[in-house]
């Protein structure tokens, strides 16, 4: 990550007072560097700028300014309810845009971006185009001053995970206890849903006293009865006082991810961290503080908080302030066949180490279909699932992500199919029928799993707790 040099980091009211140029001029400045009079390096792609330019931009070879960067963390995850990407992907801006037409691709570029960038002939070859595939997708066809940066991945999860005007002093991990000194784990889950942390406490290994989960949903409560009676639950977060929480600890993790309505940038009507379904990340701090040991208390004790990408920076901001920390930026499409980036805040040993699929688990669509059905997957990787019905649904052009093969003895033609319940739980990282309790219609169940967290995602980020709490004999 470059550093600022002689350049002085910009103040809040340097950046609320800049004025970005204008298209006119931010082709000037590109045309200054095709001339050679500029490196490109040191022109933000987003504004044009020469100022404040932060580090490259992570998904094109170029500079991106501080000014902008907190606009293109808000806006990189933004995405329509077609799947394609809300907001140009070199400038998180643009009112009018140009969609890629490859199947696998949600990204979409402002006209002015590409005229800076490759020149105005391009909207004429996009234009004429039937499919246009765009050099994200092919590198290698890419023209002008667009040039693809080659660890684009780790570039945007890099950037996506930093915090440009909060540093934070990050505690080391306590010493493992010695074996024959390791205690079971006892466990506030908050916004807990169907009881992910405790299928995935189980998948580890780890000896579990006590597991106590504060959820709602009435369908939720009764998926995580079925499968995990041992749970204790006690409802609503905003109702758990003080005395209560010492009556249930003390306690070794508590983890949790509050509601993202408000937070959501994909929800035009929502109203941050501080109004709405927002707020109620405060009630998991105020229990957070409640549960911590006290200095004199000689033992682990970790914690974890979840929520969007896609949220504003302010927000974001406001959540490291309180947790007194930076998020760690993990997505589910590195371990399972769904794309599902999240911010993790948290204090587990490893949370920024790189994710990698464990023996067994699902990596693409084609995997979690029944099989025996002649269900071929038309994808590898499907877009975020929702509680959306149509976020099933598969690129601008709304396609359903199944083929159903004909059978020529009975001429029945193919056909197309969504996604079933029980591949729907796989691509999750669940066993199948797993929320087939009760009758639940399919509605339900993709609203249950919608919500959930995904089961490879939280097993690597607890799998370190294996080293600190007693283990099962199957651990």
């Amino acid at each position: 990550r470059k550093a600022y040099g002689s350049t002085p980091r910009p103040t809040q009211q340097m950046i609320e007072s800049d004025t970005r140029p204008g298209s006119g001029q931010q082709l000037d400045r590109f045309a200054a560097v095709r001339c050679g009079e500029l490196s490109l390096r040191n022109v933000c792609l987003c504004c044009g700028q020469t100022h404040y330019i932060k580090e490259e931009h992570p998904l094109v070879v170029g500079g991106i300014c501080a000014v902008c960067i907190p606009k293109f963390i808000e806006c990189a995850y933004c995405f329509d309810e077609d799947g394609s990407q809300t907001f140009c992907t070199i400038c998180a801006d643009g009112k009018e845009v140009y969609l890629c037409d490859s199947p696998g691709c949600a990204r979409a570029y402002c006209p002015l971006c590409l005229e800076k960038l490759c020149g105005a002939e391009l909207h004429k070859e996009i234009n004429k185009a039937e499919n246009w595939l765009c050099f994200m997708c092919q590198p290698e066809q890419a023209s002008g001053l667009f040039e693809v940066q080659a660890d684009w991945h780790s570039r945007l999860v890099r950037l996506m995970a930093s915090d440009n005007c909060q540093d934070y002093q990050v505690d080391r991990p306590p010493t493992p206890p010695a074996i024959i000194e390791r205690r079971p784990l006892r466990v506030l889950a908050l916004f807990d849903g169907i009881g992910t942390g405790m299928l995935v406490l189980r998948e580890l290994g780890i000896e579990v006293e006590k597991y106590v989960s504060s959820e709602i949903d009435p369908e939720a409560v009764r998926v995580a009865r079925r499968h995990h009676p041992e749970i204790i639950h006690v409802g609503d977060v905003e109702a758990i006082t003080k005395k209560q929480l010492l009556e249930w600890g003390p306690f070794d993790l508590i983890f949790g991810g509050s509601p993202c309505n408000d937070l959501s940038m994909a929800n035009p009507q929502r109203r941050g961290v501080y109004e709405g379904t927002g707020r109620l990340f405060f009630d998991y701090h105020r229990l957070l503080e409640l549960a911590r040991p006290s200095r004199h208390e000689n033992r682990p004790f970790f914690w974890l908080f979840e929520n969007v990408v896609s949220m504003r920076n302010v927000d974001k901001m406001t959540i490291s302030r309180f947790l007194e920390c930076n998020p760690a930026v993990v997505d589910a499409k590195d371990v399972s066949p769904a794309h599902r980036p999240r911010f993790f805040w948290g204090n587990l040993p490893g949370m920024d180490r790189p994710i990698v699929p464990w023996p067994g688990d699902a990596l693409c669509l084609q995997d979690c279909l029944e099989p025996h059905c002649n269900r071929q997957a038309k994808f590898s990787k499907v877009r975020t699932i929702t509680t959306k019905s149509n976020s099933i649904r598969q690129t601008k052009s709304n396609l359903f992500p199944i083929q159903v093969e004909g059978d020529p003895l009975t001429d029945e033609a193919s056909s197309e199919d969504s996604i079933w319940c029980t591949e729907m739980e796989r691509i999750f990282g669940f066993p199948p029928h797993y929320t087939d309790i009760g009758n639940l219609s399919r509605v339900s169940r993709q609203r249950l799993l919608g919500r959930a967290w995904s089961v490879p995602v939280v097993r690597h980020l607890l799998a370190p707790l294996k080293d600190y709490f007693k283990l099962t004999n199957t651990g």
